[in-house]
């Protein structure tokens, strides 16, 4: 009898952890974001330097300017009064002052395929 209480405790046991990972795959990807968009700094830093190849000198450089960004525009996105056009027109300006000291930081390979990687970000903002 004992063995058979064991037996079905186990599985009860496997049903339940296995339940608790098929529940997790199925969140939504903004839940398992916070629902929050963009990427976070740390992640641009990651893709930044894999794709324009970083020097260590760079790497500091471009993630204050990443960290200034990101602050300046945090209010603007918190701000559930804008609209998405008015959003866009609020952080137009940040963007072009980081792309400023972006291309004083970068060389100009690096800088030229930074506004491209700019460029299919926005294509894919748009399709979304």
């Amino acid at each position: 009898m004992s063995k058979l209480s064991l037996i079905a405790a186990l599985a009860l046991g496997g049903l339940m952890a296995c339940s608790t990972l098929v529940t997790a795959q199925d969140a939504p990807k903004d839940a398992k974001k916070g629902g929050k968009k963009g990427f976070t700094v740390e992640q641009q830093m990651e893709r930044m330097t894999d794709q324009l190849t970083l020097t260590d000198e760079q790497k500091p450089k471009v993630k204050a300017v990443l960290e200034e960004t990101s602050k300046k525009m945090q209010p603007i996105r918190a701000d559930s009064s804008l609209d998405r056009d008015a959003r866009m027109e609020k952080m137009k300006p940040i963007m072009e002052e980081q792309n400023k000291k972006m291309k004083e930081i970068l060389t100009a390979d690096q800088f030229t395929k930074y506004q491209e990687m700019q460029q299919r970000r926005g294509k894919k903002k748009k399709s979304e």
